[in-house]
């Protein structure tokens, strides 16, 4: 037996990186999983490599109408939707806001914004309908930048800042029907890319110059983590073990809230 047997899954992003683990855990665990990317190809390899337990659709997270094909996905597919999980997320690469061109910082804001917060917000709202029907929860990928300085710029820190003013807001509004948490996963080496606006939409986390010791450095438990170090989190928060808890954040961070690692 599984913690998600019988279970039905939309996660956003969930075809790379962090979301990928989830979704490889989730399968694991007993659950039926919808997938929202940016990519067929990697929704087609998914689909080949789960078949029958994982269905794709692609689509863009800053769309309502996207957001709702998947819901209506999954749906159709399960018969009904437990678990929404908003995952897909845009990095800034640390541009301080004094090194923002000009000409292009309104775009990268809006981008950046629309994509880690707006995206998450019209997932939410498209899921909500068939969440009340199942008394499910929705769980958001949030980040130390939620928490702290020093993992981003000022666009993605803020924004990140901004998923836990909607985790809480949220989990008091739709109160007792659908459950609202959020994990923040600390540094991870995934291939996170930036925003197109900025010209740093091909770029990727894992291609950084050292990233793998920087984070492993000044992480108090001393290694970087892999996307599947973060899937326990989202597993507890997605079950009915977690039933009497909402409006919560799990800090999968290696313990970067108590303090860096001294030199």
């Amino acid at each position: 037996m599984g913690w998600l047997d019988n279970k039905a899954v939309l996660i956003t992003g969930g075809a790379s990186g962090i979301g990928l683990a989830i979704v490889e855990r989730f399968v694991k665990e007993g659950a039926q999983v919808c997938v929202m990317d940016r990519s067929q190809e990697r929704i087609d390899e998914l689909e080949k490599t789960h078949d029958g337990a994982v269905v794709g659709i692609v689509g863009d997270v800053r769309s309502l109408d996207s957001n709702k094909a998947a819901v209506n996905k999954a749906v159709s597919a399960f018969g009904k939707l437990d678990v929404f999980i908003g995952n897909a997320g845009i990095w800034d690469y640390m541009v301080p806001l004094e090194a923002q061109p000009e000409e292009k910082v309104e775009e990268i804001c809006d981008e950046i914004f629309a994509v880690n917060v707006k995206g998450y917000l019209l997932g939410a709202k498209a899921a909500l309908p068939a969440l009340r029907k199942t008394k499910g929860n929705m769980i958001f990928t949030a980040s130390t930048s939620s928490f702290y300085t020093g993992g981003g710029g000022p666009v993605y820190v803020a924004s990140k800042h901004a998923v836990i003013g909607l985790i809480k807001q949220l989990a008091y509004e739709v109160a007792p029907d659908v459950r609202i948490n959020g994990v923040a996963p600390g540094g991870t080496v995934t291939n996170l890319g930036g925003s197109n606006a900025a010209g740093q939409a091909e770029s990727k986390l894992n291609e950084v110059p050292d990233i793998d010791k920087i984070i492993g450095d000044m992480t108090p438990l001393g290694f970087t983590a892999a996307p599947e170090d973060h899937a326990g989190a989202y597993l507890l928060l997605a079950s009915d073990q977690s039933s009497y808890i909402t409006g919560t954040i799990i800090n999968s961070d290696g313990g970067i809230g108590v303090g860096k690692r001294p030199e």
